[in-house]
């Protein structure tokens, strides 16, 4: 009993210290500016950008490859954030700043097709050829690639539901004079 004890005590010693060997080695050295970039960006990873997610948007943003408004879920005071860190003048006229959204579908006019299905990069559609589709609220990440694959047009965005799990106190408001 006390063999076994003490060579799997051993074994785990030595496995620990290889594979804190291995990771100072083999340590990928990252940019300290672009993680600085990917701390500002929201984290869905939604591909909405057209790059690879989020830390392949700050990669491009810190390059000069990509503007700072690239990224639509995380709108105007995202885009101006990332102006004011990078220290480029932004033209925010064209930035929507809608809020997240997430993709809905129009139980009545789905026809199961399973063109959003194949669309979605984050499985967040359920349903089966023939039957009528859903979404999944906490796996959307409302990157909108569904939207335009439905030929019936019953896929939407829409505003992210006021939950009991979503929900957040309201910012105060600016103090009023009581007359």
């Amino acid at each position: 009993m006390i063999a076994a004890i003490l060579s799997l005590t051993v074994l785990g010693l030595v496995l620990g210290f290889g594979l804190g060997f291995a990771a100072k080695k083999f340590a990928v050295e990252t940019d300290a500016h672009v993680a600085e970039i990917e701390a500002l960006m929201p984290g869905t990873n939604c591909g909405q950008c057209g790059y690879p997610g989020c830390p392949g948007a700050a990669a491009a943003i810190a390059a000069g490859e990509a503007t700072v408004t690239v990224c639509p879920p995380g709108g105007k005071a995202l885009a101006a954030a990332l102006a004011a860190k990078l220290g480029v003048a932004a033209d925010l006229s064209g930035v929507s700043d809608a809020g997240p959204k997430i993709a809905t579908i129009a139980e009545e006019i789905c026809i199961g097709c399973c063109r959003c299905i194949k669309e979605c990069p984050t499985d967040a559609i359920l349903g089966a050829a023939k039957q009528i589709h859903a979404v999944m609220r906490e796996a959307c990440t409302g990157c909108g690639n569904c939207v335009d694959r439905c030929p019936t047009e019953a896929v939407k965005m829409a505003p992210v539901p006021v939950t009991l799990q979503h929900w957040v106190w309201p910012k105060p408001q600016a103090e009023t004079a009581w007359a």
